[in-house]
This record gives structure tokens, C-alpha cells and sequence, in this order.
């Protein structure tokens, strides 16, 4: 398992480095197939300050990607908050593939979706018009309707673009004002 710290605009010194490591360790005890963990500090001098340090990790798992983000006043106390986020979710993921193991659907485990896989390139710009501020591009997986909320979840995402694996065409899950999931597929 490789194990990536960086800062954004922000130096990450050793000692917290050592105790970033340290602490995301720990997410193995959900999952033996993490593959890649990545942990982005950032300072934004500009917010307030409890808000200032912000802390995201991305856990790369077989087939998943589970994402948890925190602002605060230190970067230790944001990487708290950020693995706390990513530990509840890793133990759904862990909770949902037990079941599924043992032939039945995790009781109490909530669908919904948002994500994306592995990304392959983002960059930033201003289109001509001014509304396109970031692009992404990822690869789009065939899998099912459930596979796709539960990617949009544990990303905690609003949408999830995907692959339907029973039909073949692109398709979109998103979250409706409402709370519930809508789907919209590309016609042939």
C-alpha cells in the first residue's frame, strides 16, 4: 500500500508526515485490498480561521474510491476529522461486501451514489463563456445501478457518471431535491 502526503500551498514537514502516516494505517483494518492512499493538506489564509487548514484523503480500493474532507484550525485536527469521515465509510463498504458474501443485501446500509473512478486527469480553466471552472476526466466503468450509488456515496458526491452494465450506454445517478435517486441514461 502506498501511502502519498502533500501539500498545497502549505509545507507538510516531517513530523507531520510521520503522524499522517501513522494514523491512516489504521484504514486497513477495514479492507485488505487498499491500494493507495493519498493525503492533501491545504491552507487557505483567506477563510477564517477555524476553517483555514483543510485535510482531504482519498482511499483507493479495489473497484472503490472513498473520499473524506475537514477544515480546521490545525492540520492534525483536520486530519482527524477527515479520517473519521473516511473510517464511517470504509466500515458501510465493509458492512455492504459481508453481505454480499454471505448471499444477502447489509440491513440499514443507505444507496446512494456519487463518484468517480480512479481520475485520470483535472485541470482548471475558464472557458470563453466563464462558466466551466474545472474539467475532469476519468475512466468510466461498466457496473450496475447499486455499484453506482454506493461509488456516489462513498465520494459523497450529488451525481456518479457510469457505464450501465445491463445496457451498455453511458448513465448518470444523481440526487434528487427530494432525497432519492434519479437515473438518466443515453439513448442509443
Amino acid at each position: 500500500m502506498d501511502i502519498v502526503v502533500v501539500g498545497k500551498h502549505a509545507e507538510v514537514d516531517s513530523k507531520l508526515r510521520a503522524h499522517t502516516v501513522d494514523k491512516v494505517e489504521r484504514v486497513n483494518k477495514f479492507a485488505s485490498d487498499v491500494r493507495r492512499i493519498e493525503v492533501d493538506y491545504e491552507h487557505h489564509p483567506t477563510r477564517r480561521a477555524e476553517d483555514s487548514h483543510t485535510c482531504e484523503i482519498l482511499v483507493h480500493v479495489r473497484q472503490h474510491l472513498v473520499k473524506g474532507t475537514a477544515a480546521a484550525t490545525e492540520y492534525v485536527i483536520a486530519l482527524d476529522r477527515s479520517l473519521d469521515k473516511v473510517e464511517q465509510q470504509m466500515r458501510r463498504l465493509h458492512e455492504r461486501r459481508v453481505g454480499r458474501k454471505n448471499g444477502t443485501r447489509s440491513r440499514g446500509a443507505r444507496v446512494a451514489g456519487t463518484g468517480a473512478e480512479e481520475e485520470l486527469a483535472e485541470s482548471e480553466s475558464v472557458g470563453e463563456s466563464g462558466l466551466v471552472v474545472k474539467t475532469k476526466q476519468f475512466d468510466v466503468k461498466p457496473m450496475d445501478v447499486g455499484e453506482a450509488a454506493l461509488q456516489m456515496e462513498l465520494l459523497s458526491h450529488d451525481f456518479y457518471l457510469f457505464t450501465n452494465a445491463a445496457s451498455g450506454v453511458a448513465a448518470v445517478i444523481y440526487r434528487r431535491r427530494d432525497g432519492q435517486l434519479g437515473l438518466i441514461e443515453a439513448t442509443d
